[in-house]
């Protein structure tokens, strides 16, 4: 056996089990949980991956059970990490333990991963790594290292786990797929990471095995009943029948006067451990308090710090007769409970000197973070020295992705800090990193900790304006918005750039609000927005996009086109790997840059920005901006006709919603389902999203979804529903919205006779077109005014409809342009002309996936004496949803590492499922997916 860095390593072997595991004795009585890691042994070994989470109470035996896996996985590869309390605050501490012994592998990951990898464990500079794209890397070198044997590992104290490692090794456990990788936890209560996953419960003992077990420790006679008051007390708990008897003379164990009765069982187990530390000699005392201060178990920096002690090498020999510590390659406790216990008998002074003599054996280069943490606990009252330090590791902390380890470092800085005003500080960057992790409870509490201190005026905007940011998550758009509009007038004075952001950001919020929000809270924030003083030069885009909002919602559309064009043109010029892009990136992921183009009806530049801030948001690893902009680019894609891309990425945004735990977007998915005229699917989806829009304010939403269900009854032929669901999304009139409700609301209403809507319509649109005459605006113009017109006038403007909206890529409303032309030539009663139109509709509709329109054009044929075939079903259609992606993917030229990235699995897993789309198809090679796959329409530009 191998011991490197936290991590083991075996090879094919059985290993001696080491005498801290206690008697053998301690897995009788578990043959049930024994055969369930025999199980996931031969999985491995059998090319299939399993994750396990062995949880029960402290000392049950659950330590024993991965010593059991070790010693029984021959010909396998096993890594090993526990948790460790004290590390709780230092980011990927856990995770470096595990994948130490197989950085030699990280070449050979995809260079995003590698990077993002290298960074979290400070292994090289770069940008603070999102947590998924670790975890993908994390993922793909288990992967690699599998490819040779099965790998094993195993993660103890998981409770113990830092926060990152714990996140991270949470979403590796369910993207494991085909890998030949079993994974296993152990824990006193899984943490929420691993919530859902399969479980292994233990349990105490069986009341036969639990009598045996302890007969096996006893060194002399038992009364019956004492015996029966042990067994009873410790409830099958190993440990517990081990440790309860230890050193208590015969004459107290047979009369059952020393056992307690009244603590948990967990603190009588580590009073135990207590009793035997005060019966060993002080200087091993001090020894094993000070190897408990130490969580790496190195045993180099132990005996370092026991020099500066003044202790002596033979202090070791009584902890070790004792069965309580091991030194090995790595100082060992027989128990976590062991080392709780040494600890706490320390007192605070002892401690502190212990943490002292630490600190300066710790090399400041190699291990600075740790290093600053042990000044910080020998540190017994504010010292600038030691805070300062504690901001520094914070900022290291923070590069390498760990933000529950920087807010932790700026929190114990913040304490030690003398000067108020520095303290605030501290404490408000503390604030910030904690709500930047998600921990916004915390966040919260740190503020609190801010006000009851002296505050300056720009920090009591900087608590404001925090306060905002964490209600847009916690309670809504609405109340952030008041409180961003407050925190924004605050900063005026104090910082004009500060403050315009935050305009930015109260805007943001009160459109996503929308109608359900304050009164009038979308002009008032826009007002706001223009009143402010003007940022610092040179005028930066945000600058340009705001004032462009602004004036769009408190002006009109003719006053905003001109800053609405440069904000565009700003966007598509914008190099978004500078970090002046910051807040840029933040809002327009794909979301306010493409509103800006959708409100000048530029459908090119929508898929442009689109597909930029997707892969922007996939080569940074930022997952929640990646599902919006996942989210504007299906649904460019869909305008262009090409719905198997657009279902491709709504998938995609699935998959990310299930590895984050976030909600799925679901905009594009709603639209998807109504423009396929699946009546019940979508139906479904678009009632649960307006419902839970509803229940987060999010107004914006409910209009999207007020639009989705008017596409699917005008496909539907229901066209008094589709007026009015498309009058009530147009009378909120949302920023980028037009392009979507105005050819809904016209058709609808033209239908069922109500001229005046469309005359509304056509006043709407008229303003757009003078304004920003694209030829996407200026078809659908067309089309509203053909529905006015009669005779020539109606036919002019239809054929001129067609004519613009055929140098778009917006090929949906082309299509439907087709049939509504097609329709009104029937109704003319000119069938010849009809059936060219209706044909044109249907073939297009049809081979777009658009169901319901293309059913209304076959059945408009049929009235015209011509029948259409009806759409057959695909081979493709056989394939499970994660199936048809894949093999969309490999189909257009993604190798297997580039298809894992995108859907965060294994290129092994990739393989897996890729093998069983052969199979279905009846293929042999990815050089026939282009045969038997349906393409997509117009796939002429890039994603």
């Amino acid at each position: 056996m191998r011991r490197r860095g936290g991590g083991v390593v075996s090879v094919p072997g059985r290993r001696r089990p080491s005498r801290l595991q206690g008697p053998a004795g301690e897995l009788r009585g578990r043959r049930r949980e024994c055969e369930v890691l025999d199980r996931l042994i031969e999985a491995a070994r059998a090319g299939e991956s399993r994750v396990l989470v062995v949880h029960g109470e402290p000392g049950v035996g659950k330590t024993a059970l991965l010593d059991y896996l070790v010693e029984h996985a021959s010909g396998c590869r096993v890594a090993r990490a526990a948790g460790v309390q004290s590390e709780m605050e230092l980011a990927f501490a856990g995770l470096h333990q595990l994948c130490t012994p197989m950085l030699g592998r990280l070449q050979r990951l995809p260079a995003p991963q590698r990077a993002a990898l290298r960074t979290a464990f400070g292994l090289g500079p770069g940008p603070p790594p999102d947590r998924f794209l670790v975890a993908l890397a994390v993922l793909s070198l288990l992967a690699e290292v599998a490819e040779e044997h099965p790998l094993i590992c195993l993660v103890d104290d998981e409770h113990w786990l830092d926060s990152a490692s714990a996140q991270v090794l949470g979403v590796v456990a369910r993207r494991l797929a085909a890998e030949s990788v079993g994974l296993v936890f152990a824990a006193r209560v899984p943490g929420d990471e691993l919530a859902g996953l399969p479980e292994l419960a233990v349990q105490g003992l069986e009341e036969a095995d639990a009598r045996a077990l302890l007969d096996a420790v006893l060194t002399g006679p038992l009364d019956a009943r004492v015996r029966d008051q042990v067994v009873a007390e410790a409830h099958g708990n190993p440990l517990a029948l081990v440790e309860l008897p230890w050193g208590l003379p015969p004459a107290e164990l047979a009369g059952g006067f020393a056992l307690p009765g009244t603590m948990p069982l967990a603190g009588r187990i580590e009073e135990r451990f207590r009793r035997r530390l005060d019966a060993l000699p002080a200087d091993t005392r001090w020894l094993l308090q000070l190897a408990a201060a130490e969580p790496v178990g190195d045993p180099v920096r132990v005996w370092r710090a026991a020099e500066r002690l003044g202790i002596a090498t033979e202090a070791a020999t009584p902890a070790a007769e004792a069965g309580l510590l091991e030194f090995g390659a790595r100082v060992r406790f027989r128990h976590p409970l062991a080392r709780s216990a040494a600890y706490r008998s320390a007192s605070l002074q002892e401690r502190q000197d212990i943490h002292r003599a630490l600190a300066q054996v710790t090399d400041p280069k190699i291990d600075p973070d740790r290093r600053a943490w042990h000044r910080a606990q020998a540190t017994p009252g504010p010292d600038e020295d030691v805070a300062a330090e504690l901001e520094r590791s914070a900022g290291r902390a923070q590069a390498r992705g760990g933000l529950a380890a920087a807010a932790a470092f700026l929190e114990r800085a913040s304490m030690l800090t003398p000067g108020p005003a520095r303290r605030t500080r501290r404490l408000l960057a503390a604030a910030r990193v904690k709500r930047a992790a998600g921990a916004l409870d915390a966040a919260l509490g740190l503020l609190v900790a801010v006000e009851a201190g002296p505050l300056d005026a720009l920090s009591a905007a900087e608590v404001e304006h925090l306060r905002g940011l964490i209600a847009l998550v916690q309670r809504g758009p609405s109340d952030a918005a008041r409180l961003l509009l407050s925190a924004a007038r605050r900063l005026e004075p104090l910082d004009a750039g500060l403050a315009r952001d935050t305009h930015l950001e109260a805007l943001w919020a009160a459109i996503w609000a929308g109608d359900l929000g304050s009164p009038g809270g979308v002009v008032a924030a826009a007002e706001a927005a223009r009143a402010a003083p003007p940022g610092p030069e040179p005028t930066r885009a945000v600058e340009i996009l705001l004032e462009a909002f602004a004036l769009r919602l408190t002006q009109g559309y003719a006053t905003a086109a001109p800053l609405l064009t440069r904000a565009l043109e700003l966007s598509l010029a914008l190099d978004v790997t500078n970090d002046e892009a910051g807040l840029w990136r933040w809002l327009a992921g794909g979301r306010a840059s493409a509103i800006v183009a959708l409100e000048l009806w530029d459908a090119e530049s929508w898929h442009a920005l689109a597909a930029v801030q997707a892969q922007f948001a996939r080569d940074t690893g930022a997952l929640v901006h990646l599902q919006y902009a996942l989210n504007f680019l299906a649904m460019a894609h869909l305008f262009a006709g090409e719905l198997t891309t657009a279902a491709r990425l709504v998938e995609e945004d699935r998959l990310i919603a299930e590895v984050t735990g976030n909600p799925q977007v679901g905009y594009a998915a709603m639209g998807l389902a109504a423009w396929q005229g699946q009546e019940e699917q979508a139906s479904e989806l678009i009632e649960a999203s307006s419902q839970a829009a509803r229940a987060r304010g999010l107004g914006r939403m409910v209009s999207f979804a007020d639009y989705a269900s008017s596409v699917l009854y005008n496909g539907l032929g229901r066209h008094e529903a589709a007026r009015n669901l498309a009058w009530r999304a147009f009378e909120r009139d949302e920023l980028g919205y037009g392009p979507y409700v105005v050819p809904e609301l016209a058709e609808a209403a033209s239908r069922t006779g109500d001229e005046a809507l469309v005359r509304a319509a056509l006043r709407w649109l008229s303003e757009r077109t003078r304004a920003a005459p694209t030829e996407w605006a200026l078809g659908i113009e067309a089309r509203v005014r053909a529905l006015l017109s009669e005779g020539g006038a109606a036919e002019r403007h239809y054929l001129g409809s067609i004519a613009h909206l055929g140098r778009t890529h917006v090929r949906v409303q082309l299509a439907r342009a087709h049939l509504l032309y097609g329709e009104w030539l029937r109704r003319q009663r000119r069938r010849v002309d009809a059936r060219e139109q209706l044909r044109t509709a249907h073939d297009l509709l049809e081979a777009m996936g658009i169901e319901a329109f293309a059913e209304r054009a076959r059945r408009e044929l049929e009235a015209t004496g011509e029948s259409a075939r009806k759409r057959t079903v695909q081979t493709g259609d056989a394939l499970t949803a994660q199936e048809a992606v894949i093999a969309r993917l490999a189909r257009d030229g993604l190798s297997n590492p580039e298809i894992g990235s995108r859907l965060f699995i294994s290129a092994r897993t990739v393989q897996y499922h890729l093998g069983k789309v052969f199979t279905k198809l009846a293929i042999s090679s990815r050089a026939q997916l282009d045969r038997v796959l349906p393409s997509d329409l117009a796939t002429t530009r890039p994603e």
